[in-house]
């Protein structure tokens, strides 16, 4: 059996959620909860970064060595 990750609209999750009960397919609805103390620390590295310092998001990918 495979499992799959969709991202459904707002708009469009009560069609999608009928239209997965109809097929009798399982459903496995997550929440993610991301610790306050996770947050303080992104918080705290967005305070202290300088403009000078970030490059494109482009620019960074090209930098990044994938494994093949």
């Amino acid at each position: 059996m495979k499992e799959i990750t969709l991202k459904v609209p707002d708009s469009k999750l009560a069609f999608f959620m009928e239209l997965v009960k109809q097929l009798g397919l399982k459903v496995r609805q997550e929440e993610i909860v991301i610790p306050e103390e996770h947050k303080a620390i992104v918080r705290k590295r967005i305070q202290n970064s300088k403009p000078e310092d970030l490059i494109p998001w482009e620019e960074a990918r090209k930098q990044l060595q994938f494994k093949s």
